[in-house]
């Protein structure tokens, strides 16, 4: 799809909420419909402060949100593992996934067993309420998969591993359950041969893209806050890796994003 001459976007992972982006609001939403970003997901990364991605969601059509517990809030957040706060925070219209849940052994902000338990627990919300689950691994591909392996033979759910920079086996084992692999702007960084090699190999229809603004800002906007319009730099670099052309590249990706947060299309 096209608006003129421009792909059409979506940046499935950003987090509006923070000062970077909320204190300049809607010059970031102007940029980015000027860039071609239709819509935007702005992420929860703890049920103390869920209602203001959800205020957000509800002040612009466009732009949707998860609500959910970072790893490394899992030791300072009160309800971290708790299911029915989770449940109950995540009862709003515009709420299209949970998370952003996962592990990261790279800090050590909460133990792997507080991450693990609030990881288990978002994930069964997720599937409860038919909500794919935003996943973040971190130096801990291994942790990541068995758990994402072993929650799927209790029954089955939806989901992402965002901003991807883990390995390729990683990825591998999430594709094979039905997991979509989403590409931040670290593939347009000079020293990510690898990362550009898994994006090449994953299939089509797995592929995402986001910011994970307002970090890892991608070429030629490294050193910047990053910000949803600079989407296109991560779409691009993909549509060269896959040999696709950029309006082709947008669809597909669009597509992916709304096949998978199914609640922007229904709403």
């Amino acid at each position: 799809m096209k608006d003129g001459n421009k792909p059409i976007m979506i940046d499935s992972h950003a987090h509006l909420d923070y000062a970077q982006l909320s204190d300049d609001i809607d010059g970031v939403l102007a940029r980015a419909a000027s860039a071609g970003v239709s819509d935007i997901i702005t992420i929860g990364v703890k049920l103390t402060t869920s209602n203001v991605p959800k205020t957000l969601a509800e002040t612009y059509d466009n732009i949707w949100c998860s609500i959910g517990i970072h790893p490394h809030e899992a030791a300072s957040e009160p309800d971290a593992a708790n299911i029915g706060a989770i449940l109950a925070a995540a009862d709003h219209p515009k709420c299209v996934a949970i998370g952003e849940a996962g592990l990261d052994y790279f800090y050590s902000y909460a133990t792997p067993k507080q991450q693990e338990d609030s990881f288990r627990a978002q994930i069964a919300v997720a599937r409860q309420l038919g909500l794919p689950i935003i996943v973040h691994a971190r130096d801990a591909d291994d942790d990541v998969a068995a758990i994402l392996e072993d929650e799927m033979e209790k029954g089955a759910f939806r989901g992402v591993l965002h901003c991807f920079s883990s390995g390729a086996v990683l990825a591998q084992r999430a594709i094979a359950i039905g997991f979509y692999i989403s590409f931040s702007g670290i593939l347009t960084f000079n020293k990510a041969e690898e990362l550009r090699a898994i994006a090449a190999d994953i299939p089509e229809d797995r592929l995402m893209v986001e910011t994970d603004s307002p970090y890892l800002a991608p070429v030629p906007h490294r050193g910047r806050p990053n910000e949803p319009a600079y989407t296109v730099h991560t779409l691009t670099k993909l549509a060269s890796v896959r040999g696709k052309q950029i309006d082709c590249m947008a669809d597909i990706t669009r597509q992916n994003t709304l096949r998978l947060f199914n609640r922007m299309v229904a709403s």
